[in-house]
């Protein structure tokens, strides 16, 4: 049986002791128990600009959403600059839990993706005891597998699907998660959500994917899909941007890609707006021999 869950249905379900705190005593946290998730989402290694965006990201709710809990192998997929990773990195390592990042290939990637890797590996992969020891791996239209077969736990998309789009891998894509995934390991995403009409850009250029079209995607190499929540939602969100999704914050783009930016653009409209509607989905592998779920899929469309 599928379900839609509110964001305080979430937090109520998540409950004060949700995820268990062990491991050393570090400093910080906001007072939050050691080696809890409240711990490390407080933590002062979180810069000031990554957590004045946890009231549009809301990372607590979302992972408990998506079952993080102590002692798992979690495979987060295009880390960027690290702000998903600041939190899970110090969790998993003081929780007996070990975390995969899977990048862009270096051989592939270009200076501005080295860069943002470089700037990955000193914050993060230089830190061992804070951060644990992070093992990389590569995601693209050639890579190899994203982790040894059926090792992971926990494997998180968030914000990435419409990149999978954009190289023309999205069916790779979820086919390596897929593969990656022990029996029974679940499939977060999190996705700037188009709206439900009309025809899906298969290069997702706006930047805004359909939600049936993530189900499709998942669905197509295995996947059942478990949840939605709208913990990430925003109504405000019309998804009419001149600059896609990119218009809003935390870009707040003034001109298209490869130009200059545009002084006179007034960003002010967007930055009301706030970040995207973005659609919180659950899906998970299932056990051998376990039967399909029953439910149609009423909403299911063909992403090839």
């Amino acid at each position: 049986m599928t379900m839609v869950l509110t964001r305080r249905a979430v937090a109520a379900g998540f409950g004060a002791a949700g995820l268990a705190a062990c491991g050393r005593v570090s400093p910080g946290g906001g007072g939050a128990a050691p080696g809890s998730l409240a711990w490390a989402i407080a933590g002062p290694w979180r810069s000031e600009g990554e957590r004045a965006r946890d009231a549009s990201r809301h990372p607590l709710e979302t992972l408990a959403f998506w079952g993080l809990q102590p002692g798992l192998t979690v495979l987060e997929v295009y880390p960027g600059l690290g702000w998903w990773t600041a939190i899970l990195a110090p969790y998993l390592a003081r929780n007996s839990g070990r975390l995969i990042v899977a990048e862009w290939p270096r051989d592939e990637a270009g200076p501005a993706q080295l860069d943002t890797m470089a700037a990955f590996e000193s914050r993060f992969v230089s830190d061992p005891d804070l951060f644990g020891q992070i093992t990389r791996s590569a995601l693209s239209a050639r890579s190899g597998p994203i982790a040894p077969p059926e090792t992971v736990d926990l494997a998180i998309v968030s914000r990435n699907v419409h990149t999978f789009m954009a190289g023309g891998f999205a069916e790779k894509a979820f086919a390596d998660l897929y593969a990656a995934l022990k029996p029974g390991g679940v499939l977060g995403v999190e996705q700037h959500r188009a709206p439900s009409n009309g025809v899906q850009d298969p290069l997702a250029r706006s930047g805004y994917v359909q939600e049936a079209y993530v189900k499709a995607l998942a669905a197509e190499v295995g996947f059942d899909f478990v949840s939605a929540s709208d913990i990430n939602a925003n109504p405000n969100d019309d998804r009419d941007h001149p600059f896609g999704v990119w218009t809003l914050p935390p870009t707040l783009r003034t001109a298209p890609p490869g130009q200059p930016d545009d002084p006179a653009f007034d960003v002010r409209p967007y930055a009301a707006i706030g970040e995207s509607d973005r659609m919180t989905l659950k899906f998970r592998k299932r056990m051998p021999g376990e039967a399909a779920p029953t439910e149609p899929e009423e909403d299911a469309v063909d992403p090839s």
